[in-house]
């Protein structure tokens, strides 16, 4: 069957997305697709039907091609835990944890397992789109490469490099790619293409030929800025990195400390999309806003660690000050652990083996524990509105503040907690906010109506929104043939 890599001249310069948008471009053609990453490296993860965990971008492109996303579509998962240590997830399951150094020594151990899971994509489908990571050119990363040049070459799949014209120099980053890589790495790349154009396109028809004619690759088109990428979740915190436009007549503001070990911040894209919530994610060194309604503590993929980060900015200051003015406080997953009277780490599963006070907001305490609990859930809101979302924490909370549930969970009862005030909230499900009924009975809680709409929606529409784009701006016959399609 057909397959087609899309590689990078850098992290963040749109590969997600456009894989994402291509999935969506050949689905809406009727053909069969799926998408594919060997090696991802996030804290925002997603859970399979099987109960793995996948990176979330490979979950969004298993929703472009309208199909359930599987452990094979992301086969080898690093979720960092610190400057030099990840999380090492094989095929959905924690398999350890390694430093960066050794994992650049044993990353070719993990080839076949890689291989395997293509070889099960590529015969459920006629086509099926790879997404490479970081650059194929920093080629102190080349040996034993799976996520690249390395598994291009190992599973012979034709790759197209991206360029990012947002950030300046693509012309060099795209000719530069082409004049480090090895000749056979190079012999792999049957074009470019340039993404995130603002302004008049004709103005970079000269800056094409030029990359044209110096590398010899094929262009296979100009992409637009894509507007409609904002309504999709963001697979890694290099986006929270960018500030997010205060929005003076919303009606609430909703404050997400941006921790070092964030994961799955994607929980509050919804709230992003409303009209009338200002929702920004608070960067180290500056205070948690006095004129907040809610603060949100996010999931973390070290808990201990980002909680003495949180007492570290002085974050916990701001939280006591935030409850005495009458504020709500809501816990997910990491955040939710924090909120309790102590957490402990006896067996050093994220970390060092430790233990903390919590801030003391709800009666629970958490122990971590060997056994990740992966799981898509269902249930009902503090009102009884249905919700859908999913499970990925390590750990048992306990405690009397548990007799206050905040919701139910279909076939399992009560979940999470709430403060006798009925002010401070913590649950274990990612993607609450995903589901209209339940956002909107929460937004009128805090002062502020609801748009009511499913996110899936959202997210859906924007798919099909940059499928239109890249349907105009890129030479689609090209790509599939270059791929191995026959006919689309």
């Amino acid at each position: 069957m057909a397959a087609l890599m899309l590689q990078g001249c850098g992290s963040d310069v749109g590969k997600s997305v456009l894989v994402a948008g291509l999935c969506r471009l050949f689905a809406n053609r009727g053909l069969t697709v799926r998408p594919f990453k060997p090696q991802n490296m996030s804290n925002n993860a997603a859970v399979t039907a099987e109960g793995g965990e996948i990176g979330r971008a490979q979950a969004l492109q298993a929703l472009a091609c309208r199909t359930p996303p599987t452990v094979d579509m992301n086969p080898v998962l690093l979720k960092p835990q610190s400057e030099r240590g990840a999380q090492l997830v094989v095929r959905g399951r924690v398999i350890g944890s390694r430093d960066a150094r050794e994992h650049q020594a044993r990353k070719a151990e993990l080839l076949d397992i890689v291989l395997e899971s293509f070889r099960t994509l590529r015969a459920q489908a006629d086509l099926v789109l790879v997404e490479g990571a970081g650059s194929p050119a920093e080629l102190n990363l080349r040996p034993g490469d799976i996520a690249n040049m390395g598994f291009a070459r190992a599973a012979n799949v034709p790759v197209v490099l991206t360029g990012d014209i947002d950030r300046g120099h693509v012309i060099a980053a795209v000719v530069g790619a082409r004049t480090v890589l090895e000749a056979d790495d190079a012999a792999m790349v049957k074009g470019f293409i340039i993404n995130k154009f603002r302004g008049d396109p004709t103005l970079f028809d000269a800056g094409r030929r030029i990359i044209a004619e110096r590398t010899g690759w094929r262009d296979f088109g100009l992409v637009p800025w894509l507007a409609a990428a904002a309504r999709l979740p963001a697979e890694d915190a290099v986006a929270l990195q960018k500030s997010a436009a205060r929005r003076p007549d919303a009606r609430i503001r909703i404050a997400v400390p941006r921790l070092p070990r964030i994961a799955n911040f994607d929980d509050f894209d919804p709230l992003r999309q409303e009209p009338e919530v200002e929702l920004r994610f608070i960067p180290p060194g500056t205070p948690l806003p006095l004129d907040a309604d809610l603060i949100a503590l996010p999931g973390s993929k070290a808990t201990l660690a980002d909680l003495a980060f949180l007492r570290a900015q002085g974050w916990d200051i701001d939280l006591m000050a935030h409850m005495r003015r009458g504020g709500y406080v809501l816990g997910i997953c990491g955040g939710y652990q924090m909120l309790g009277r102590r957490i402990a780490d006896p067996t050093g599963i994220e970390g060092p083996p430790g233990e903390a006070a919590g801030l003391g907001l709800l009666d629970v305490e958490t122990v971590l524990e060997d056994d990740k609990v992966l799981r898509p859930v269902r249930g009902q809101g503090p009102g009884g509105e249905d919700f859908r979302g999913y499970e990925m924490h390590l750990g048992q909370t306990t405690g009397e503040g548990l007799a206050r549930p905040f919701l139910t969970v279909d076939g399992e009862g009560p979940h999470g907690a709430v403060s006798a005030s009925g002010r401070v909230m913590g649950c274990y499900v990612h993607g609450l906010f995903e589901t209209g009924d339940l956002r909107a009975a929460m937004l009128r809680r805090l002062g502020a109506p609801s748009t009511g709409t499913d996110h899936g929606r959202v997210v859906d529409d924007a798919l099909d929104e940059i499928a239109d784009v890249l349907e105009r701006s890129l030479d689609v016959a090209a790509l599939a043939r270059t791929a191995g399609l026959t006919a689309t």
